[in-house]
């Protein structure tokens, strides 16, 4: 089967989740028997039978129900910035996904390959200038944050649903727009679990507007910057330009539609989400600007054309939501 069919199969799959579809229900009994896995799952680790572990220092989960891009890892590099400014020393985790090392977990620094620890990995390093590992047991990983760094905070980029590491804090983001899709858990919807254990988190983020009791977080990004020169300039110069944006994420339409609401018109190409960029990936000529996220740049860099920029995209976050954080911080330390 070629990638571009198992593709195309995804996306048809992807689309069931959020539009009314037969599909839903061939893929239902499925369904049934992926809630079963996950509640029995989550019951041995609630009653001790699988072993869950706690790190030394207090960890906050910053995770989703669905699958696909909802805004985690922007809200974890804001709140890891934030708990920095109030004197923390915040250590993050992370997956490591779309990473090829040899061995886990990798020590995560803001020159590491994207390719050996993952994309997302090198950007938080960069942005964030925190202690970072990567790994598929995070447990393992933050064991080795704490043995190199000497943070007191642990911050997860995922994990909700990696119960072997025991949590002090669960915060939840929630993509504003598609929500929890038809509501039903893979394969016949997006939820990793069911939709009532949004219920049982600490906090509620949720990327866009936000329903009664979560917090909303926007997005800002004013300027771009080269991928070659690391000029920066603002986004608003770009208006009236012929202009290719590509992305590689989650959910590449929130970044087509963010560039659409700055006045850009667009010629989109979307990539599988952690895709592994070429150089003959991008087609464009030299007389086309192309506009990338952060998450492809750290890939993009070493093969990179002088009209190549990325959009650093920042979170804003209600000060609510902060001292929300500090306080149920305070509430684990007693």
């Amino acid at each position: 089967m070629s990638l571009s069919l198992k593709q195309k199969m995804a996306h048809v799959l992807q689309q069931s989740w959020y539009d009314k579809s037969g599909l839903t229900l061939i893929l239902r009994p499925l369904s049934w028997l992926f809630i079963l896995i996950s509640v029995t799952r989550r019951y041995l680790y609630r009653v001790g039978i699988i072993k869950s572990t706690q790190l030394p220092v207090p960890t906050i989960i910053v995770g989703n129900l669905t699958v696909g891009g909802t805004g985690k890892t922007p809200l974890v590099i804001w709140l890891a910035n934030y708990l920095k400014d109030l004197g923390y020393k915040p250590g993050i985790l992370s997956r490591g996904y779309s990473g090829m090392a040899n061995s886990w977990p990798q020590q995560v620094r803001p020159d590491a390959d994207p390719y050996i620890v993952g994309d997302e990995a090198v950007v938080i390093s960069r942005r964030t200038q925190c202690p970072m590992a990567v790994g598929p047991d995070r447990v393992a990983a933050g064991e080795a944050l704490l043995k190199y760094s000497d943070c007191d905070i642990v911050i997860s980029d995922d994990g909700l649903q990696h119960y072997r590491l025991k949590r002090n804090i669960e915060v939840l983001v929630i993509d504003g727009i598609r929500r929890f899709g038809n509501g039903f858990c893979l394969p016949a919807g997006p939820l990793r679990e069911c939709v009532s254990r949004k219920d049982e988190v600490d906090c509620k983020v949720t990327n866009g507007v936000a329903a009664q009791g979560e917090y909303a977080m926007t997005y800002s990004g004013c300027d771009i910057v080269n991928l070659v020169s690391q000029e920066a300039k603002p986004l608003a110069d770009l208006v009236g330009q012929s202009i290719k944006a590509v992305a590689g994420i989650g959910n590449p339409d929130r970044f087509f539609n963010f560039l659409r609401a700055q006045g850009l018109r667009l010629e989109t190409k979307a990539f599988p989400d952690h895709y592994l960029y070429s150089e003959d990936s991008i087609q464009a000529d030299d007389e086309t600007l192309v506009l990338m996220t952060e998450k492809d740049a750290v890939k993009c860099q070493r093969f990179a054309k002088a009209n190549w920029w990325y959009v650093p995209v920042n979170v804003n976050m209600p000060n609510e939501f902060g001292l929300e954080i500090v306080n149920l911080l305070e509430k684990s330390h007693g």
